[in-house]
């Protein structure tokens, strides 16, 4: 008999192309950085090998095919040499230009939003992330209308737009993905409900919530994994986690919170994402205090803090909302410039350098959490006197873990207790 050979599919030959157009785009970053952004975005892909990146300069984009004959030319002939089969446009482009780019080409065009669409898609694991990721593609696919592909041999998660064998092209009409879009938006409506009463249930103990935000790759995720010793995937790729992770902790000092990890931000996030990830990142717009992680070793730093400023912005989180900037993976950087940071962050309110690879300045950063906290959560105190019988240890041993506890004598059916708290405390207690 012979033996059956199963052969896995040979990875996609990919081609990166970031479109450095005079006077448009994120003029905060150079051509050379935002490519590489670019090639690290599609290495974040699986089954896809990259086998070229240039950046190719524009005066201004042409309305039918993006670049000028000459260029296209040019690029046809590098595309060709590299037997390149899929090509992905860091930046916008129409139905019509990537038409036009596949038959110029004889190749498959994948454009910045498709392929962040493909990279959320295979990355989602919660049943709210997908339904959010699917809802934003057709979002997407809409305005493309037969330009998506989802009949595939798939052999990996995502959306199919990178292709495989024996791919049909999807014959599908606004009307057919409008009504699509209606079932998404009622399947994730009663999983929104879900989470929406998971959250009261949470609200009922008052530990303040701290959210961690930062720009993709920044190290939120091996921050929350040294602060909370959870096993959340934490790798050097962009958006290697999407699915938003929380976790009770106490502090040093004895205060108990939430820590909560999100979705990294990224500069030119699709408004499809946004939008679909708002619901996502309200545990953002209800956090007492946010930990915004910057990779501080990153040759642009300021400006992806910039980017996550303007989309915090964009969420609709207040101005006044107390925050405390990370200055993570300080173990990138020289001993001299890694001392130089720390003594800077000594000097300044609201501002913490870390390592959190190598925990170097962790204990500093939970005493600022715990500082900023006590100033966030600075209610009139009153005090009050409680009776509990035998029989009510679970509210004993809360008014114990909350630090209210001021006086404690035990009686001959219980426990009377006077207590200083806040009026959230009380209310949290009578809902117990």
């Amino acid at each position: 008999m012979a033996e059956a050979h199963i052969t896995e599919r040979a990875p996609t030959r990919a081609y990166v192309i970031h479109p450095d157009i005079d006077g448009a785009g994120n003029q905060r970053r150079t051509a050379e950085n935002a490519l590489e952004e670019a090639v690290a975005l599609a290495q974040a892909l699986p089954g896809v090998e990259i086998v070229g990146a240039q950046a190719a300069r524009l005066r201004k984009p042409s309305p039918g095919q993006l670049f000028t004959k000459g260029k296209l030319e040019e690029l046809g002939r590098e595309l060709e040499a590299a037997e390149a089969e899929l090509v992905l446009i860091d930046g916008p482009v129409t139905p019509v230009q990537q038409r036009n780019l596949e038959k110029a080409w004889d190749v498959k065009i994948l454009d910045r939003t498709g392929l962040i669409l493909e990279i959320f898609a295979d990355r989602a694991r919660t049943r709210e992330g997908v339904l959010q990721v699917e809802l934003a593609a057709l979002s997407y696919q809409r305005t493309r209308l037969v330009r998506a592909w989802t009949h595939l041999e798939r052999q990996r998660g995502g959306l199919g737009f990178v292709g495989g064998p024996g791919e049909t092209q999807i014959e599908a009409d606004r009307r057919a993905i409008d009504e699509q879009m209606t079932r998404l938006r009622r399947q994730l409506e009663r999983v929104v409900k879900t989470r929406t009463l998971h959250r009261a249930s949470r609200a009922k103990v008052p530990y303040p919530i701290v959210a961690l935000v930062g720009y993709t790759n920044a190290g939120k995720s091996t921050l929350f994994n040294r602060l909370t010793g959870a096993e959340v995937l934490a790798k050097d790729m962009l958006f290697a986690t999407l699915d938003p992770t929380m976790r009770a902790i106490r502090l040093p000092g004895g205060r108990q919170i939430i820590l909560s990890d999100t979705v990294g931000f990224i500069s030119d996030l699709p408004t499809e994402l946004v939008a679909a990830f708002r619901a996502t990142l309200e545990e953002v717009l209800e956090a007492d205090l946010i930990l915004h992680v910057r990779d501080i070793s990153h040759p642009e730093t300021e400006e992806q803090a910039e980017d996550v400023a303007e989309i915090l912005d964009s969420l609709g989180v207040a101005d006044d909302v107390a925050l405390i900037e990370v200055w993570n993976k300080i173990d990138a950087l020289s001993d001299a410039t890694r001392q130089a940071l720390r003594r800077t962050d000594q000097r300044t309110d609201g501002v913490q350098a870390i390592s959190a690879l190598t925990g170097e300045g962790l204990d500093d950063l939970a005493a600022a959490i715990d500082k900023a906290l006590e100033t966030v959560l600075a209610e009139p105190r009153e005090p009050a006197a409680i009776h509990l019988d035998f029989s009510e240890g679970r509210r004993r041993a809360w008014l114990h873990e909350q630090g209210v506890v001021e006086d404690e004598r035990q009686t001959k059916d219980g426990f009377d207790l006077q207590v200083m708290w806040t009026e959230r405390q009380r209310a949290s207690y009578d809902a117990l």
